[in-house]
């Protein structure tokens, strides 16, 4: 199993990822070819990088916490399985609408959905963040270490 220090390092990962986006996903920088070519290749792994984040927690975290003792826990659990599928949704459609062709037609409707997808991801973490993790070092799975943020 990862460790709460594993998880939140892919948190930064994603977050930093989401903003080197942010920075380029602009009409104006998006008409500059290397630009474009740099924001579908960032756009792409931050699919793999959230799809893996999202399985691993599936694979190694979430099964401990479905047969805790503890009902809140279990709820809890239940809630970022249940939140991950629009999650998955989104993106797969977002990567079959904009991404598959390489085409880099970076229209007005491609950036606003983009935003959205960032919007998304960024509330995930925050959730996982403010209400997994604390719960996670609560029941024990894991221990809060010094050079936590």
């Amino acid at each position: 199993m990862r460790s709460l220090e594993g998880y939140r390092h892919n948190h930064v990962e994603l977050r930093q990822m989401i903003d080197d986006l942010r920075s380029i996903m602009s009409r104006e920088q998006l008409k500059i070819r290397p630009n474009a070519k740099t924001a579908y290749g960032l756009l792409c792994d931050l699919g793999e990088k959230m799809k893996r984040h999202l399985a691993q927690e599936d694979q190694e975290l979430y099964p401990s916490l479905l047969i805790h003792e503890d009902a809140r826990v279990k709820t809890i659990a239940w809630g970022f399985i249940s939140g991950e599928k629009p999650l998955r949704k989104t993106f797969d459609d977002y990567y079959k609408r904009w991404l598959k062709n390489c085409d880099f037609n970076f229209t007005d409707e491609f950036l606003t959905e983009s935003h959205e997808v960032f919007e998304m991801i960024s509330q995930r973490i925050d959730r996982e963040e403010q209400v997994l993790f604390p719960k996670l070092v609560e029941i024990g799975l894991f221990r809060e270490t010094a050079s936590a943020a």
